[in-house]
């Protein structure tokens, strides 16, 4: 029997740790990181934040 998830709460962002890069749309080169927690997926953002990364 097959099987599908549905994903109702899923964020997304794509982290370039060499350029300090943080983007909200796949980005060739990054590293996708994805939270099933609004608050955690803000925590996160807010932690790259204060390390001066640059959003996209």
């Amino acid at each position: 029997m097959e099987q599908t998830r549905v994903v109702d709460n899923l964020w997304r962002i794509w982290v370039d740790t060499k350029r300090r890069i943080v983007s909200f749309h796949e980005e060739e080169g990054c590293q996708m990181l994805e939270f099933h927690s609004h608050e955690m997926f803000l925590s996160c953002v807010d932690q790259y934040s204060g390390k001066q990364y640059r959003y996209q």
